[in-house]
């Protein structure tokens, strides 16, 4: 994926500035005296010294991922990915210093422009990310100590700009399995933790009950089948809860005792739709069907 990300940004600075018939090389390369002793002509250096995980970005959680069948009676998740900053190092190169300079100034322009990388710029896998590429351009708080790099790689020091670029890196497999109708919820004191997760039988409260369900439209003659229905509201009767369905007509609500409750459904057209449920559930489910 890095690969990518490098050859999009040598998209980018070549389109954009823009470079004519090679006159200046985009590269990658650490700028060691050797590397830079054997350049022919002007050159733009993207230096990837280092890769962190943003801590601020961070989301350790799960994720439903929308059916890709109609009907699909199971529920995809699946973990956040991670949010990798790649530093860069941009250097210029040329005879002169003020070809250098002007070189500099060219690539500054052409990266403030862009604060998101660009979606039609985008090379291999570092396309159809989940989130936006974001960069950030000559943050104050990075290479703050240049002359210790630039003695770590035997070179001389030049002016050296900051260039971080936040990747989507997703390790997880996508998980799949039945839909949960309903679960329980018991709430007591433990005194055995961390080694055994067990409540003392004599301090459980009563169980909490959560469902979930969905509305669908039922199709003609029984040819076509029920579709689900969006953005219809749902409610328990009774006890102010309320829920609005998703794009694949799914609804969630809870938390209630145990006990028998009347599902209610608005639709769009102002006809109020119900059905008598008992939780938790023994048979059947909590969809409601028009």
């Amino acid at each position: 994926m890095i690969d990518d990300l490098d050859e999009t940004i040598r998209q980018l600075i070549s389109s954009e500035m823009p470079i004519k018939n090679g006159e200046i090389e985009v590269s990658f390369d650490q700028p060691k005296r050797e590397w830079s002793s054997r350049l022919s002509k002007p050159t733009v250096n993207f230096f990837l010294y280092d890769l962190r995980e943003n801590p601020v970005l961070r989301q350790h959680q799960w994720e439903e991922i929308p059916s890709k069948k109609p009907g699909d009676n199971l529920t995809h998740r699946k973990r956040s990915p991670f949010r990798i900053d790649c530093f860069y190092m941009l250097t210029t190169w040329a005879s002169e210093p003020d070809d250098e300079h002007r070189l500099l100034s060219r690539c500054l322009s052409v990266l403030f422009r862009y604060p998101t990388l660009p979606e039609d710029r985008l090379v291999g896998l570092v396309k159809n990310q989940p989130y936006e590429i974001i960069t950030r351009l000559a943050s104050h708080d990075r290479l703050t100590n240049p002359a210790e790099l630039w003695s770590a790689m035997d070179n001389e020091m030049r002016p050296s700009i900051s260039y971080i670029v936040t990747l989507c890196l997703d390790p997880w497999a996508e998980v799949s399995g039945p839909v949960v109708r309903s679960f329980i919820l018991r709430t007591g004191i433990s005194r055995t933790l961390p080694a055994r997760q067990a409540l003392d039988l004599a301090s459980l409260d009563h169980d909490m009950i959560f469902i979930r369900g969905t509305v669908l439209k039922k199709g003609e003659n029984g040819s076509i089948p029920p579709a689900p229905l969006a953005n219809i509201q749902v409610a328990i009767k009774g006890t102010g809860l309320f829920s609005t369905t998703n794009s694949e007509g799914q609804y969630s609500l809870g938390g209630l005792e145990p006990g028998e409750y009347t599902l209610v459904g608005w639709l769009p057209d102002g006809k109020v739709i119900e059905k008598n449920v008992t939780l938790p559930a023994t048979s059947g489910n909590y969809d409601l069907e028009i």
